[in-house]
């Protein structure tokens, strides 16, 4: 928690595809004062984003709080003496998800999510890769035994999304709830079977 009572969460955007749900989650997080936001976009993320959202990294970097360098792995978010609520890696690639896995801290994204496992805070890693690999499960399997959750961007169809946005906010709105920040627009939450409709006559 920041000296002026925010909740801090890390937000690292990688290079693989689904930069999307990145940004969607720094423009949500905007929308809760309470929180404060701590940026960490590779080269590849922004790569990636300018490709699928034709946006330039000062873009991105403008809807956060804070932004840190990923090469600065002495920045203030690579301590664990740092308090905040975790990290997300919205989208994850495979190469990260590895250096995760595997302790490897090779840059600020992997180190601060390291420190945060290593913390016992909650650490979410929207995996984005398929088909997937012996490597690739077994990645995912050592960091949800290290107390991390892998939460691969699978859209969910029960709620009939109308648009992209739809399934984009129903992902990110299950993010959000995984670290307890409200929201009520994002997705309709599950309420049961809806009782079937009659058929036409004919």
């Amino acid at each position: 928690m920041s000296a002026a009572g925010r909740k801090r969460l890390i937000v690292g955007i990688t290079g693989a595809s689904g930069s999307i749900y990145g940004v969607r989650i720094l423009r949500e997080l905007r929308r809760h004062p309470d929180w404060e936001s701590h940026l960490v976009l590779s080269a590849s993320g922004a790569l990636t984003a300018a490709q699928e959202l034709a946006m330039k990294r000062a873009d991105i970097e403008a809807l956060a709080d804070v932004v840190h360098n990923v090469k600065d792995i002495g920045a203030a978010i690579s301590s664990g003496s740092f308090q905040t609520e975790g990290m997300v890696i919205a989208p994850c690639s495979m190469k990260t998800l590895a250096a995760v896995a595997l302790g490897m801290a090779d840059n600020l994204v992997s180190r601060a999510a390291d420190v945060a496992l290593k913390e016992r805070r909650r650490v979410v890693l929207l995996a984005r890769e398929t088909p997937l690999n012996l490597a690739h499960l077994r990645n995912m399997t050592s960091v949800t035994e290290m107390g991390g959750i892998v939460f691969p961007p699978v859209p969910a169809f029960y709620n009939l999304p109308s648009s992209l946005d739809d399934m984009v906010n129903h992902t990110v709105g299950r993010v959000l709830d995984l670290f307890g920040i409200h929201h009520e627009h994002l997705l309709e939450r599950w309420q049961g079977l809806r009782k079937p409709q009659a058929a036409p006559e004919t």
